[in-house]
């Protein structure tokens, strides 16, 4: 009986010191897995969306802070659906895509990726070059050493060390927070705007809604996210973590969003000043806010441009390799994935080289990317709900009836966004 009753208590013991560790692990497991939702979400927030944002509050107030949750709202459906993709069958979007609708579907998907993340890794340049020459640095310095950097960095050997430095690089982001309180706006106003919407005909609101909902969900997100789940080599017990991840990303990317908007809104609404770029938003902010507002967005500005530049011809080599079966990740070496490689070098040099050109038409250059972006987006939502709704291809992984929903509604949404932005265009707004 004494045995017995030592045993029970042993057992015991053990149960219970056991418990908090195993809680432990599980939180060690969910804060090792996350990272992938969290860089996509703040990379989207590049040259191009600051200048969206930042014009967004110039012209119309907090008029437009309700569209921030909805975009969260539409950011987080998506990234969610790529990374479960991702964990439940270990292969990329691109693979499934290869997999699912042949290999025609797939080289015009990578073709189409190709030409649009080339044009957005000019504008992300474009907006380093912008944002250093406020601190007096040419751009024939700016963009040479910013393409040294981008190509160092994302030839790293290393995806976890490669991802632990571009995760500290987006902390940047604070500065727009910081500049927000500087700007000292009216917390009450901001709030009820944010959750009462204001809807207005003017074209050029309808035009701005469209730019907020375009800049927010780029084609590449999704195959970031998948490919990023991949080579952490995650798998479906991720899921939860990748679920947390991708939240609590889109969550923080649309905050800074929403302080981008907040700061010019408070400050360049009232004064009657339009802004066309981040850059002009940063210079304009000087008289009115403050020059240390000023700087503090403008580094924001540089910070943010140099991680999309980092992260966009990587996720351009890995689609491109992936959905081809060719080797990719930087810890291969020229002569293991020389295709991998030789793209995200290519990548880098023909944009630093094309955004010092002398009188380059940089904004016609993005507005293509912004027309390309709008056909292939609709298109790669729906390959990406077809794959997410099979139950032969994501087992008890696959999307239920209400993710269903929400995915659909996405793509109508951004269809019906599609044409109206073309239209817009051809209207001259």
């Amino acid at each position: 009986m004494a045995d017995n009753n030592q045993t029970q208590t042993t057992d015991t013991n053990t149960t219970t010191t056991a418990q908090p560790l195993s809680r432990k692990a599980k939180f060690l497991a969910i804060l090792g897995a996350m990272g992938p939702g969290i860089l996509t979400s703040f990379a989207g927030n590049d040259a191009g969306g600051i200048a969206t944002y930042s014009t967004t509050g110039a012209s119309y107030g907090y008029g437009m802070l309700w569209t921030i949750p909805l975009m969260c709202l539409l950011l987080i459906v998506v990234q969610e659906t790529a990374a479960r993709m991702g964990c439940a069958t270990g292969k990329g979007f691109a693979s499934l895509i290869r997999e699912r609708f042949g290999v025609r579907v797939s080289a015009i998907a990578m073709l189409s990726l190709i030409v649009s993340n080339f044009a957005v890794s000019l504008s992300e340049f474009a907006g380093i070059a912008s944002g250093m020459q406020l601190f007096g640095v040419p751009l024939q310095v700016s963009v040479p050493v910013t393409a040294a950097a981008c190509w160092m960095l994302t030839m790293g050997g290393s995806y976890h060390r490669i991802e632990k430095i571009l995760l500290s690089i987006s902390a940047i982001f604070l500065t727009y927070i910081i500049s927000a309180f500087m700007a000292k706006p009216d917390w009450g106003a901001a709030l009820q705007a944010t959750f009462v919407p204001t809807i207005s005909n003017d074209l050029n609101y309808v035009s701005l809604f469209v730019a907020n909902i375009g800049t927010t969900i780029s084609p590449y997100m999704i195959f970031m996210v998948s490919s990023n789940v991949v080579e952490k080599n995650l798998d479906a017990s991720g899921i939860p973590a990748q679920r947390a991840d991708n939240t609590s990303g889109a969550i923080a990317a649309e905050l800074v969003s929403w302080f981008i908007i907040l700061t010019t809104g408070t400050v360049l609404y009232p004064e009657g000043v339009q802004v066309n770029t981040a850059a002009d938003a940063a210079k304009a902010l000087v008289p009115f806010a403050g020059e240390n507002a000023s700087i503090l967005f403008a580094i924001g500005l540089v910070g943010a441009s140099f991680l999309a530049a980092c992260v966009l011809p990587g996720i351009t080599a890995s689609a491109v390799c992936e959905a081809f079966g060719w080797e990719r990740g930087p810890d291969r070496t020229w002569q293991e994935a020389p295709a991998y490689r030789g793209i995200i070098t290519a990548m880098i040099i023909l944009s630093a080289v094309v955004v010092l050109v002398p009188d380059i038409d940089l904004f016609g250059i993005m507005m293509v990317a912004q027309v390309i972006n709008g056909v292939i987006l609709p298109i790669l939502l729906v390959c990406m709900v077809i794959i997410a709704s099979s139950h032969f291809i994501m087992g008890k992984y696959a999307n239920g009836r209400v993710w269903n929903f929400l995915t659909w509604f996405i793509i109508i949404l951004v269809t019906v966004l599609t044409a109206i932005m073309f239209v817009l265009q051809l209207m001259g707004y």
